[in-house]
């Protein structure tokens, strides 16, 4: 009889993980990409190549026209470094690890944004290890040192987990991928949790895409959808970026209940210089739990802007000095994060990003 019930219940748990990857598969039509892994370009032949990036900024926070303390001050805000390769022709490896993250749960791989290993012949691509969990748009693919403010979305999704993906490219300028996950909400009770996530990056003249659709287990057996659009286009010296995302689940309104909107407009007049603006709203009025990023009763607005300074043309991404401030107004139903209603953020930083290390095979 107990053989019969843990029968049944395997039985009955399979058939939710397939059903959850039948139903990814079916919203192909509303999907869309983000790079599961953030691109290296590896030389031939290269064995080893090492970096490191490290941001230090002055912020002040200012929360009801008084200055919040224990935000305010100099930090150092990403230290890591990145090892990338190429063991056999076709098959690489990527490692980045920040060394100023804490480590919750006594697990180095807290700290480990990815590491994986990437075999690609001919237009697939198969890839395994911890990777970043395929969510579409430009302010959640780009580079965390690149990022000065950002939604209540980004602030909150643990965007790195464990799992595998295979990607195909439909044509020169067009990849799918698929990748199954660990979810981003499983906890150290529960890591029996998984994510299904559809991506599509495309590049047509002036346009650039990333979108995706993802079902990402919230509860065991409980899953919330995300569609998120993002959309790049560059137009000289100009480039607008505007992302959607809708997320939904069980029992609540499908479209526009749960949702961010972010957009960034950058005009970069020569190699020395970046501007931009860029504003981001965050709403939730969903009636239910499912959303573990964007709180229920939340509807905040944020803008601002800023600029980079790049003194070294001939390694332009050596050596960034940037500024920015940012205002934002509303109720984010996450006490925790920064940014509140009558929020103002200054901050001043420099990023130092150094190739340290370049090892070759001896081939013929």
């Amino acid at each position: 009889m107990r053989k019969q019930l843990i029968s049944n219940q395997f039985i009955t748990t399979m058939r939710k993980r397939l059903m959850a990857i039948f139903v990814i598969m079916a919203s192909i039509a509303n999907a869309g990409a983000q790079n599961v892994i953030e691109s290296c370009e590896i030389e031939s032949h290269e064995l080893l190549r090492l970096g490191v990036d490290v941001r230090v900024d002055y912020q002040h926070l200012w929360q009801e026209h008084s200055t919040n303390d224990a935000n305010t001050g100099l930090e150092g805000k990403y230290f890591m470094f990145r090892v990338d390769g190429e063991i056999i022709p076709g098959l690489t490896y990527s490692w980045r690890q920040r060394l100023n993250k804490s480590h919750s749960d006594a697990s180095f791989f807290d700290a480990t944004d990815w590491i994986y290993l990437n075999y690609a012949t001919g237009k697939f691509n198969i890839a395994g290890g911890k990777q970043v969990v395929a969510i579409g748009g430009w302010e959640y693919d780009r580079h965390p040192a690149d990022l000065y403010c950002t939604s209540v979305f980004w602030q909150n999704i643990p965007c790195y987990q464990l799992g595998a993906s295979v990607g195909y490219d439909i044509t020169g300028k067009d990849r799918i991928t698929l990748q199954a996950t660990q979810s981003l909400f499983h906890t150290s009770a529960n890591r029996n949790m998984y994510a299904y996530n559809l991506m599509w990056n495309g590049s047509h003249g002036i346009y650039t895409s990333i979108w995706s659709t993802n079902l990402v287990e919230y509860l065991p057996g409980c899953y919330i959808n995300y569609i998120a659009l993002g959309n790049r286009f560059d137009i000289g010296k100009v480039t607008v970026e505007m992302d959607f995302m809708n997320r939904a689940a069980h029992g609540q309104s499908f479209l526009f209940k749960d949702c961010s909107i972010m957009g960034e407009v950058a005009w970069t007049p020569d190699n020395h210089w970046r501007l931009h603006g860029k504003a981001t709203y965050d709403v939730n009025h969903a009636n239910n739990t499912a959303d573990y990023t964007v709180l229920p009763g939340t509807e905040l607005t944020m803008a601002g802007g800023g600029l980079e300074y790049y003194p070294l043309i001939k390694k332009r991404g050596a050596v960034r000095i940037h500024a920015n401030c940012y205002y934002s107004w509303g109720h984010n139903a996450n006490s925790a994060d920064l940014m509140q209603h009558n929020s103002v953020m200054l901050s001043v930083g420099v990023r130092c990003h150094l190739d340290l290390l370049s090892l070759k095979h001896k081939r013929p």
